[in-house]
Order: C-alpha cells, then sequence, then structure tokens
C-alpha cells in the first residue's frame, strides 16, 4: 500500500530535504554532493512520492540507482515516508539552482568518499600548492601549475591550453593537479572543475554506452570549466574512449575552457594513441617533472620532518638522518615519505631517537631496494637529451646516422648498466631482434677504440646514469 502524505508532513518536506542533503554531503564527500546532489532541485511529495528535477537524465538515472535507498531511508528518519522518488528533468537553458542550503556545515576533508561512488576523483587535501616542495627539476611544473588555476579563478583568458605533465612515479604529477583544483574550488566556489583518471573517463564513457546515456555523458564533460585528467596513457589502445577523448577536448578548446593532462610520458612517446590526439595534446604548454635531486629531496624531508614533530612531539631526529635518507632514497618521494612516516611510527611506538643506527636498522629492507638501478626508460631519455633527440627517434625504423649511432650506444648501456636480457633489450628498443642488439654493443665498443667523441659521449652518460 503507497504510503500516505499527511498535510503537516508536506509543510515540513522542504525542511527534511535539507536536512537529507546535510546527511549526504556528510556521507558522500563534498565532490559527489557538489556533482550529483546539489544541482537537484526539491519540487516536493505527494502519493509517497518524492519529486527532483536534475539537469539532465543522465544525473536523474545514476542518483536514483546509486543514492535512491539512502535518499528515502533519511526522508524516513525525518518522519516522512517516501517509497520512490521520481525525477524530471529541468528545461533547455533553465538557470542552475542556488546551493542547497545545508543545516550543518561540513569541515573540508582529507579523504573523500569512495571513488566508485564519485563523478570525479577523490582530492587528497594534503596535496596543495602549500605542501609542494619546489626546486630545480620542478620548478617549471609548479609555476605553469600556478598560472592555470590563477587563469581559471579569475575567469580570463586561458594562457596555455591544455597543460599537460609528464614524469616519472613520485615525482609530483598527481599532487599539482590536486593542488590545481583545490586552489580553484577554494578561490572560485562556483568554477566546474572535474577531475578523474583516464580509468575513469573510460569507465563513464562505457556506462553511458551502457544505459544509453551519451547525451548526459556529453553534456556533463563538456560544461565544465576545467576537465583534468590524470595517467592519460590509460586510454592508449581504446579506441572507442579516445575517439570520445577526441571530441571531448576540442569542444572544451573550443569554448575556451581550460583542460590540464598528466602522463608518465611525453605526448608523441605514448604508443598506441591516435596521432591526432598526440599533436592536440602537444597545442599548450609541455612540461617534464625530472627526477627528484638531492637538495629536492631533502627539502621535501624537512617539510614532512617538521609535519611528523608536531604530531609526534615526543619524537628527536638525530643529525645527518635527513642527509642519509635524501642520499640513499632517489627512486621517488613516494618511497622517500613512507620511508619517513615509518621512522616516525617506530620512534613513537619504541620510545626511541631516530638516529643513524636506528635509521639503517628500521629502513634495512628500503634501503636494499633503493640501491641505484639503471633502468632502459633512464637510458633512452639520457641518450635522447644528449643527441638532442625525441625517445621515439630512438625506438623508430629510422637507420638515419644521426639516429642509428645513439640508438647503438643506448643499446650499449642498456647491456653494460642493466641486468635484461639480449631479447629483452632489443624488445625494448622497438621490438628488435636480439642480433641487432649484439651488433650494436660490438659497434661500440669497436668505435670507443678508434673515434675519441664516441668515447666521451659514453663515459659520460655512464657517469650520469650512475650518479
Amino acid at each position: 500500500m503507497t504510503p500516505q502524505i499527511m498535510p503537516q508532513e508536506l509543510d515540513a518536506a522542504p525542511e527534511a530535504w535539507s536536512r537529507v542533503c546535510a546527511a549526504l554531503q556528510s556521507q558522500l564527500g563534498h565532490d559527489a554532493f557538489q556533482n550529483w546532489i546539489e544541482p537537484l532541485v526539491f519540487v516536493g511529495c505527494e502519493h509517497g512520492a518524492l519529486q527532483l528535477t536534475a539537469p539532465t537524465s543522465f544525473i536523474g538515472t545514476w542518483v536514483s540507482r546509486n543514492y535512491g535507498d539512502t535518499i528515502r531511508q533519511l526522508f524516513c528518519k525525518n518522519g516522512i515516508a517516501v517509497s520512490r522518488i521520481e525525477f524530471g528533468v529541468a528545461p533547455a537553458g533553465a538557470p542552475r539552482p542556488a546551493a542547497v542550503r545545508v543545516v550543518s556545515p561540513e569541515p573540508r576533508p582529507a579523504a573523500l568518499a569512495p571513488e566508485v561512488d564519485l563523478p570525479a576523483s577523490p582530492l587528497d587535501g594534503r596535496c596543495t600548492f602549500d605542501n609542494f616542495v619546489v626546486g630545480k627539476p620542478n620548478e617549471l611544473a609548479h609555476a605553469a601549475a600556478r598560472r592555470v588555476a590563477e587563469g581559471v579563478i579569475e575567469g580570463g583568458s586561458v594562457t596555455f591550453n591544455p597543460l599537460f605533465l609528464y614524469g616519472g612515479v613520485g615525482l609530483g604529477k598527481t599532487h599539482l593537479m590536486h593542488a590545481i583544483a583545490w586552489e580553484v574550488r577554494q578561490q572560485n566556489p562556483e568554477a566546474r572543475v572535474l577531475y578523474l583518471s583516464a580509468e575513469q573517463f573510460m569507465y563513464r564513457f562505457v556506462s553511458a554506452l551502457r544505459f544509453k546515456e551519451m547525451h548526459g555523458f556529453k553534456e556533463m564533460f563538456r560544461s565544465v570549466d576545467m576537465l583534468m585528467v590524470d595517467d592519460v596513457q590509460f586510454i592508449s589502445g581504446k579506441d572507442s574512449t579516445q575517439e570520445e577523448f577526441f571530441h571531448t577536448f576540442n569542444a572544451l578548446i573550443e569554448q575556451q575552457k581550460q583542460i590540464v593532462i598528466s602522463a608518465d610520458r611525453a605526448p608523441g612517446e605514448i604508443d598506441g594513441m591516435e596521432e591526432r590526439i598526440r599533436s592536440r595534446l602537444q597545442w599548450g604548454l609541455v612540461v617534464d617533472l625530472h627526477p627528484t635531486d638531492y637538495e629536492l629531496r631533502l627539502g621535501i624531508l624537512q617539510a614532512k620532518a617538521e609535519a611528523q614533530l608536531e604530531k609526534n612531539p615526543g619524537v628527536t631526529i638525530g643529525a645527518g638522518v635527513m642527509e642519509f635518507l635524501a642520499h640513499r632514497i632517489s627512486s621517488n618521494v613516494r618511497v622517500l615519505e613512507g620511508a619517513l612516516n615509518r621512522l616516525f611510527a617506530y620512534a613513537s611506538l619504541v620510545g626511541q631517537p631516530i638516529d643513524l643506527d636506528m635509521t639503517q636498522e628500521c629502513l634495512a629492507d628500503i634501503l636494499r631496494a633503493s640501491e641505484r638501478k639503471v633502468t632502459i626508460d633512464e637510458i633512452l631519455r639520457k641518450v635522447a637529451d644528449h643527441y638532442n633527440l625525441r625517445m621515439s627517434d630512438l625506438l623508430s625504423a629510422r637507420r638515419a646516422r644521426q639516429v642509428a649511432r645513439p640508438r647503438q650506444v643506448a643499446m650499449f648501456l642498456a647491456k653494460t648498466l642493466t641486468s635484461r636480457s639480449l631479447p629483452d633489450i632489443g624488445r625494448r628498443f622497438g621490438g628488435r631482434d636480439h642480433t641487432t642488439v649484439i651488433h650494436a654493443v660490438r659497434k661500440i665498443e669497436e668505435l670507443r677504440a678508434t673515434d675519441s667523441q664516441i668515447a666521451e659521449d659514453v663515459e659520460l652518460l655512464r657517469r650520469m646514469l650512475e650518479a
């Protein structure tokens, strides 16, 4: 039997909706609430049905499928029996509603709701510009990220579009992406910022196809003021997703909306990415986040240690510990921060100061794993930079001397500085046979004895890679 709503309940329904929104904001987190619940407009309650309007049918369907039961339960807790939710679609061109009045304010979260419930990836409250340690390897990327955030906040002309950040694991790409999003949302709450991973973009695209909601998908992604896509290399080789990404990219560029992209490689080096997308990713500013140097690692450690000392006032750090860690752990910042967290946890639990002896004992496994290991990717990058080539040139089929000789040098270094087998090296160099690698190694060994320039290049590159 359909619950009947009494007249007094009808009068209380708008206030109940406000309380339900407050509870949803607390449960779902800021991003989910802002993107899914805040756009809804309360219409009324009639014959056990809660009536809402949504900007698109896609949003209405998503809310019904993912949050419908929760909304009904919250209304029941507020004394109003709701058996179903009916969604209408706001007329085209209708103004967006003002933000829903929430009964109690929500503090900014450090970690938001699970990713599956969000229209965007959750933002880490620790990843702000204030917490980003700037050094020579990342100063250009930091300055560019700041400029992009300022441009979106001011709503003026786009300085460089897209901004493409690339670099290895743990060098700060995601931190800068989060920092841009936080800065814009703090300074201009009205700005529509959508930050998500390339994997999520693909998931939403597939979901929209499955439920025949492509119109709503397109509207959502093309109505933002700034689209941020992390790890864009994930969509390489996925033709349908690339097609939709291409059209979304073009639509936002035409509207002078900001796009920020990150990847682990430069646009021209992402295998399986369509050429038209590669070229568009290089339209704006492409910035490489270089591996951290000793000074930057030390600065990061000191900043992290200060924050840890505030949380653990009884812990002390001996002289030389920060310098030791900055020298020994050079792989990436995440490993460095994890090592520091382990030291503070151990020191606080056993009541022991952090000194060099304790550090070496506590971090023995990390220190062993962090022994300098040269990778083929590093060799390719260093050789390409040294000879003023692109990594893709070294992997290509080009046989011109200005490309073939550096390629042979890179193969020689890969054979002498890594433990990879000859077939592995050949595969990494554009799928070549192991006999090609053998020929390259023998050729460079001969040239080192007769060509002083080749000998000097190989020695310089070897020292740079082993530093």
